[in-house]
């Protein structure tokens, strides 16, 4: 691809025929289509997250430029991200089948992708959720293989799941009051029955809980509270730092060993934390 764009100005003084000039702009126009659907069908596109606080820092730090109106530039947005923010149809036109040539079964299998990507990515941010979405992934899958209800249902279902989880469950009506705002705090309140049902031992009987909402709800807050006060600064990647939070919500989790560190993990991809 670089070599013939390096020489597509000057084909004919190359010594090609305009046959052969237009066979090749054809042939270039077809496999960077491929490429592309390749490209959005795998979901491997650059997932610039990672490196967005060190940017943030280094533009702060070293660039100054007056303000500037935005635009809505929607082409950094992943396909799911994009479907959240404009809709299916846009989605698809703007990201997915900008040739408007894909076939129905591609565009599926497009969204798919995409969507599983994005649980995959963020599924350690709050597992309780993120195993919801797999099953309604599963279910929409599933249904492109029946092939039983019609596109437009499909791509109906694919916006819902795709909103969910750009809204990441964060139904504030579903909270208890004290939980609403603090979405860390809220992943904590619906992880920490999951988290205590698998840290207790085998053959063990395990103790009668209060009602959801009562002893849940109160680890959650003290969980929070315990980490937005004795958490040092920069503790995620550091083990003495982290061990500082751990010792902080080792008595809170009753001290049992493989609730706190589950718990740890959940909390250590929290942004807010």
């Amino acid at each position: 691809m670089r070599a013939y764009a390096d020489l597509a100005q000057n084909l004919d003084e190359a010594g090609y025929s305009a046959k052969q000039i237009e066979t090749f702009e054809k042939e270039t126009a077809f496999y960077s289509e491929v490429r592309a659907a390749i490209k959005n069908n795998s979901g491997e596109e650059l997932d610039t997250k990672p490196f967005e606080a060190d940017m943030r820092h280094l533009i702060n730090t070293y660039i100054q430029a007056d303000p500037a109106d935005l635009l809505g530039d929607l082409s950094s947005l992943s396909l799911t991200e994009l479907i959240i923010e404009t809709g299916i149809h846009d989605a698809i036109a703007r990201k997915l089948n900008e040739k408007g040539k894909l076939s129905r079964n591609a565009i599926a299998e497009g969204i798919i992708n995409n969507v599983r990507k994005t649980i995959i990515r963020d599924q350690l941010t709050d597992p309780k959720f993120y195993e919801q979405m797999s099953k309604l992934l599963e279910d929409l899958i599933q249904q492109k293989r029946d092939d039983t209800e019609s596109y437009e249902q499909f791509l109906k279902n694919a916006e819902a799941l795709a909103k969910k989880l750009g809204n990441q469950g964060q139904d504030s009506s579903k909270l208890p009051t004290a939980l609403q705002g603090n979405k860390e705090a809220a992943v904590l309140y619906n992880n920490l029955p999951s988290v205590l049902a698998a840290a207790v031992p085998e053959n063990t009987v395990e103790e009668p809980t209060p009602p959801y909402g009562d002893e849940y709800l109160t680890l959650a807050l003290m969980l929070d509270k315990a980490i937005r006060e004795k958490a040092p600064s920069g503790w995620k990647g550091d083990s003495a730092r982290e061990a500082q939070v751990l010792n902080a919500i080792y008595p809170i989790m009753k001290r049992n060993k493989a609730a706190t560190m589950a718990i740890f993990d959940i909390i250590k991809n929290q942004p807010g934390y």
